[in-house]
């Protein structure tokens, strides 16, 4: 196998998936510069990234795609709570929340 063929999926990975979505973070950082945080869109928009984060996790355990759906229903649900739960004691860290999501559903895939 040749070099280029070796590199092939790779660039198209960049180039097809990171290069046109960090356009647009780009032109978001750059729109929302001058924006108040305070403001009714800011609001408006962070209330709308927080239902389509609500959707995705909730999609995701209730009807999971691949390894995820091996793991019985209370295993996952356990694991939000323990991650939701750690968020809250860590002063709202979504590091400490998502670590602690991530190892509990380990745990219980484990165990389970």
């Amino acid at each position: 196998m040749n070099a280029s063929a070796q590199f092939s999926p790779i660039l198209v990975l960049i180039l097809a998936g990171f290069l046109p979505n960090e356009l647009w973070r780009l032109l978001g950082v750059v729109a929302a510069r001058g924006l108040d945080e305070a403001s009714d869109l800011v609001i408006w928009v962070r209330a709308v990234a927080v239902a389509i984060l609500g959707g995705v996790i909730a999609n995701l355990v209730l009807t999971p795609p691949g390894a995820l759906a091996h793991l019985q229903l209370p295993v996952r649900l356990g694991a939000i709570a323990v991650g939701f739960l750690a968020f809250i004691l860590a002063r709202r860290s979504v590091f400490a929340g998502v670590l602690a999501g991530e190892l509990a559903l380990v745990t219980g895939g484990y165990w389970f």
